[in-house]
């Protein structure tokens, strides 16, 4: 009999051409572009090594995100680099042009923001701006960031006692009692009707002599008025005066610093979560931490490996700036160290050093940073976000009409050839449904065979659907089965004979009997390790499916053993093997127990019954 011959397919032909076009390139520093079948950028990557890089996504394994990502690639091209900071500068540039899809990107749109202070209001507001309108309002800044920018009107509220609530003046005066800052002592209560409009005026006026640079004008203002009040035997207002010039000259460093965007050492973290990252930096001068820049980004996994990608989100946040520290702490070597340094460096006009500290203080502050991006990316991920980014990813990746909100799973257990069972549970809207959970103890299947035990278990499940039993109802979404491919394919007969199509995939687990990937009854596996939400949703299952299913073995088996003990006993029935399980716990207790012991708890020819059953079985 002649061998069938398979074909190459269209994406098989294409791989193998890009892998050859990828092998003929140079062994040369420089930057590669990747599009698709459209001619879209899709990513931008480095290399030190063309040839070698490039060639290395076209054969071999590779994460499932660089796995989809290959699987879009219609084309790419290259740029050659005199060297390898001149392909960090260059593949910066592009990813900034072009925002590939499989690039982890800041967002862009923010620029250099400003404080704008809205002048046609009879109580102006302080807010964040973009950019400088031609409004009448008046503008300060730029500033280094949206953070920054935010705190420097933070503590000049704080500092001078200003609204920070969201009632409108003059509207909302007097129609409510002032809020918890009036009563804490952090805002002077503009609400009250008795607050006068003057009062609020002075201390704009107060705020934007600070943000204009001449704090220290206001600050010997201050002084004069205090040492006045002081001689004229008005000692409340002259500690009210003390201790704003207290805030201010505290402010002024803080200021300062705000408004320049600069601090002496960058301490960067980055943190990938389930269904989203955290870029974070914390901006200290002299060791105190004075400004914290943080962005959430919703693709937590890019192409790259964390320390590339620390090194691509360090060059976007750092792009057109100004003022730049001295230090950047960073959790890991990004392979590029040298050349992220030089490209700072010349960003800045002044040296800037690029490392990973190993102890000390430095080491404390990159820890601080790491964290502020761990718990903002937990903060702002909400369990609801994790279930819809999973469902979303199993309608993509296994070709599902619609999200799954149903998932039921399958496992047999047995010892043997005894107790061969079968467990079924439920899903619903990423949480088990325990009510719903079902158990099958083999009818038809003889011995050791699971491929049997699942068709049976599967069938009848879906048989009692087609039948109208409501307690089957509804059909799930998706199925999974504990096993591979033969599993799969087993429980998919099952469904089709009782005319039912439900898409179902196997467990695949690894040599840690952790699920690594899902396969479809023709062999086809989909790894889901990559996508740590994914890879967790599935393990839960398969681990709650396999728990259900030796807790309801288990329970069979020990009341096989049980009642085998006490089967055959005169005057021993149902209840009375109760009563004496109950009383002694155990089989053993029984056959330890003296005439006696027994007598307390069954009629006495029954105990007597009992105790020769045990003891003459012994030879005694």
């Amino acid at each position: 009999m002649k061998q069938a011959v398979s074909f190459p397919t269209e994406v098989e032909i294409l791989i193998e051409a890009l892998r050859e076009k990828a092998l003929a390139l140079p062994l040369k520093p420089g930057v590669y572009i990747m599009y698709d079948a459209q001619g879209t950028v899709i990513y931008v990557g480095k290399a030190k090594a063309l040839k070698n890089r490039v060639s290395s996504y076209f054969h071999g394994a590779h994460n499932l995100k660089t796995e989809t990502m290959i699987s879009k690639i219609a084309d790419f091209s290259v740029i050659i680099a005199s060297s390898e900071f001149e392909a960090l500068v260059l593949e910066n540039s592009l990813i900034k042009h072009h925002s590939p899809k499989y690039n982890i990107l800041l967002k862009d749109d923010k620029g250099y923001p400003f404080v704008r202070l809205d002048l046609k209001s009879e109580y102006p507001r302080f807010s964040i701006a973009s950019k400088r309108e031609r409004d009448g309002a008046e503008y300060f800044g730029p500033y280094g960031s949206r953070g920054t920018t935010k705190a420097a009107i933070d503590s000049l509220c704080k500092c001078l006692k200003l609204p920070t609530c969201s009632r409108k003046f003059p509207r909302d005066i007097g129609r409510e009692r002032p809020c918890l800052n009036y009563h804490m002592g952090a805002c002077d209560g503009y609400c009250r009707r008795e607050a006068a409009a003057a009062e609020y005026k002075s201390a704009i006026d107060k705020a934007v002599m600070i943000l204009r640079g001449r704090g220290r004008e206001l600050v010997e203002q201050l002084k004069a008025d205090m040492t006045a009040a002081a001689e004229e035997l008005r000692f409340e207002e002259a500690a009210r005066l003390r201790d704003m010039v207290n805030s201010i000259t505290a402010l002024e460093t803080r200021q300062h610093v705000l408004m320049k965007g600069s601090s002496d050492t960058d301490a960067v973290g980055f943190f990938t979560g389930d269904v989203k990252s955290c870029f974070a930096v914390l901006h200290y001068v002299q060791g105190q931490l004075l400004g914290k820049d943080s962005e959430l980004i919703e693709d937590p996994l890019g192409v790259q490996e964390s320390g590339e990608s620390i090194s691509v989100l360090v060059r976007q946040f750092y792009s057109g700036r100004q003022d730049l520290p001295k230090t950047v702490l960073l959790q890991e070597d990004t392979g590029d160290m040298a050349e992220l340094s030089e490209f700072l460096t010349k960003q800045a006009g002044h040296a800037v050093e690029v490392t990973v500290p190993q102890r000390g203080k430095n080491r404390e502050f990159l820890q601080a940073a790491v964290e502020n991006a761990r718990e903002e990316t937990k903060r702002l991920t909400t369990a609801q976000e994790r279930v819809t980014k999973t469902a979303q990813w199993l309608m993509d990746e296994l070709n599902l009409p619609k999200p799954p909100e149903r998932i039921e799973s399958f496992d047999i257990s047995n010892t043997g050839s005894d107790d061969v069972v079968a467990s079924m549970v439920v899903f619903e809207h990423g949480k088990p449904l325990k009510k719903a959970y079902k158990k099958f103890k083999m009818k038809t299947i003889e011995g050791t065979d699971d491929y049997g035990s699942m068709r049976e278990a599967v069938g009848r499940r879906f048989k009692r659907y087609v039948s109208g039993d409501e307690s089957f109802a509804p059909l799930p979404d998706l199925l999974f089965i504990d096993g591979g491919d033969a599993h799969a394919r087993a429980a998919q007969e099952a469904m089709r004979e009782n005319g039912v199509d439900v898409p179902v995939f196997g467990m695949v687990k690894d040599d840690r009997h952790r699920t690594r990937a899902l396969i479809t009854p023709e062999g086809e596996e989909i790894g889901i390790s990559g996508f740590p939400a994914v890879f967790s949703f599935v393990g839960a299952i398969q681990e709650e499916t396999h728990r259900f299913a030796i807790e309801f073995h288990r329970s069979l088996r020990s009341k096989r053993v049980k009642a085998s003990r006490l089967d055959g006993i005169p005057g021993v029935g149902e209840k009375r093997k109760e009563a004496l399980l109950k009383s002694f716990k155990s089989i053993k207790a029984i056959e330890a127990a003296s005439r006696e012991e027994l007598s307390k708890v069954v009629p006495k020819p029954t105990a007597e019954a009992v105790y020769d059953h045990f003891h003459n079985k012994n030879g005694e």
